[in-house]
């Protein structure tokens, strides 16, 4: 029964469909929908091999799942939730699931108020034995929310690991980053003491697409280093100079991104105030959106070409590659190996800025697990393992997620939601609204009034988080230990 004439409801129908193709067109470069149909743009995750070689036939899939039964059980519970199979409910409204915002008994969330809590927790007071609750609470309560929660550890008879033969924390940090988050996206507090705190572990923060200020790319009369050691660049990106270039210890191309393949950095006009304007180049109010990939990039000979240019921009940084995590992202990994990379950065769904639309990060990306396991194998087989550092990122909360990461050869590990937790984040999930009620990610200068503490404290606590996601506070690593 519709509540619209036969029409409405048709014209309305078909507006979605036209729009949700030309979103994904529009994503993966598609232009007719004669190169839309048999694209075979997609890959599944969680379906049984059965259903896809029946009803998706030559579709990837590397992963197993669920069966047809399976999908009629979920399609029957969703229905009978919204018209009461006896007819007695004439109340229509849908209850929310919880898919985006934190709902009561509704989605599982790995970031919910108690994970939030204790991480927070563990981090302002210093306790190992918080954090060690922190990290049970998300690897021992049986919440199978992403693909590494599946595997176990086979532990070998033999005796634990000698510490004196374990990298020092120390020395694993330096292998820690933060994610990607442009100036803008986050608050100018927020930022800064994301690259503070790195600075000071010697490990890398990352600007973003967003640009600094010139005034943070050499060390403040303070003594405080903000600059900001991963410079990014990407088409259509804001804010890229010489002095931004030559301020890196490594400068990332940004091939595409993980949370939203096909699409890039969105930031909304109401949070470009004219102080976020003139770091990134831009027009105050203006709405500010990068294509991820390059248009001058058709081939590896062009990505090799700007990897010239880019190590003359600057002899003594690093030139590290962001890919997506996808089937055959080995391929092209071994690709950019041989164009002169020096890191590869493989991304996953996980995670993404918080000012996207919904339907650009629902349903959209895959896991880091799989594009890191091939990466890593193909470029084995074709003898470039060893000429460049791999890397991963993508919700990484705990040691045990970096232990896997390292085991399936990742070297080097992205943090992004973690740090802003323990800068304040409650994950409100208004990031694009300009209402962020802690600080975190606003320009609204009242907002940013309540970014807690001084920024050489609260950095102090992501250090703490570093080190105890490093997984060996002191000791050889387990699961157990956090």
């Amino acid at each position: 029964m519709l509540d619209k004439d036969y029409y409405a409801a048709v014209e309305d129908y078909n507006s979605a469909v036209l729009h949700g193709i030309v979103k994904i067109a529009s994503k993966m470069g598609i232009s007719t929908v004669q190169s839309y149909q048999g694209a075979q743009i997609f890959e599944a995750i969680g379906i049984s091999k059965k259903v896809v070689d029946t009803y998706f036939t030559d579709t990837v899939s590397r992963v197993e799942g669920i069966n047809l039964e399976d999908i009629a059980n979920d399609v029957d519970t969703l229905h009978s939730a919204a018209f009461d199979p006896l007819g007695l409910d004439v109340d229509l409204t849908l209850d929310s699931v919880g898919s985006h915002k934190e709902r009561a008994g509704q989605e599982e969330h790995l970031y919910n108020p108690r994970t939030i809590h204790l991480l927070q927790q563990a981090t302002r007071t210093g306790s190992y034995e918080t954090f060690k609750e922190y990290t049970h609470a998300l690897t021992e309560e049986g919440q199978m929310v992403n693909l590494r929660s599946l595997l176990e550890f086979d532990y070998a008879k033999t005796k634990e690991v000698p510490v004196e033969e374990v990298e020092s924390v120390e020395s694993i940090v330096k292998r820690f980053k933060t994610g990607a988050m442009s100036y803008g996206s986050i608050s100018q507090e927020a930022h800064e003491a994301l690259a503070i705190a790195m600075n000071r572990i010697h490990g890398k923060s990352n600007s973003g697409e967003g640009g600094e200020s010139l005034e943070r790319l050499t060390t403040g009369p303070d003594g405080v280093n903000r600059c900001s050691a991963i410079k990014q660049v990407a088409s259509g990106r804001f804010g890229v100079t010489s002095r931004y270039l030559v301020s890196a210890k490594e400068i990332q191309i940004k091939m595409a991104q993980g949370a939203k393949p096909g699409e890039g950095g969105q930031l909304p006009g109401q949070k470009v105030y004219p102080w976020v304007a003139k770091t990134r180049h831009s027009t105050t109010g203006v709405g500010l959106i990068s294509p991820p990939p390059h248009h001058d990039i058709y081939s590896i000979e062009d990505l090799a070409q700007l990897i010239y240019d880019l190590k003359n921009s600057n002899t003594s940084a690093r030139i590290s590659v962001k890919l997506v995590s996808e089937a055959g992202v080995g391929t092209v990994a071994a690709g950019v190996a041989k164009a002169g990379a020096q890191v590869i950065l493989i991304s996953s769904f996980d995670g993404g800025t918080g000012a996207a639309p919904r339907n650009s990060i629902y349903n959209a990306g895959l896991p880091w697990e799989l594009g890191v396991a091939e990466a890593h194998q193909t470029l084995i087989m074709n003898g470039l393992r060893d000429k460049v550092i791999l890397e991963t990122d993508g919700k990484l909360m705990t040691g045990r997620d970096v232990a896997i990461a390292c085991m399936l050869g990742a070297e080097e590990f992205g943090f992004a939601t973690a740090p802003l937790v323990t800068l304040g984040c409650v994950m409100m999930r208004v990031c694009n609204l300009d209402t962020c009620p802690v600080g975190v990610a606003t320009q609204n200068p009242e907002l940013r009034k309540r970014f807690k503490g001084k920024t050489g404290i609260r950095c102090e606590f992501h250090v703490l988080y570093c080190q105890r996601a490093s997984g060996i506070y002191g000791k050889a690593w387990s699961p157990h230990s956090g």
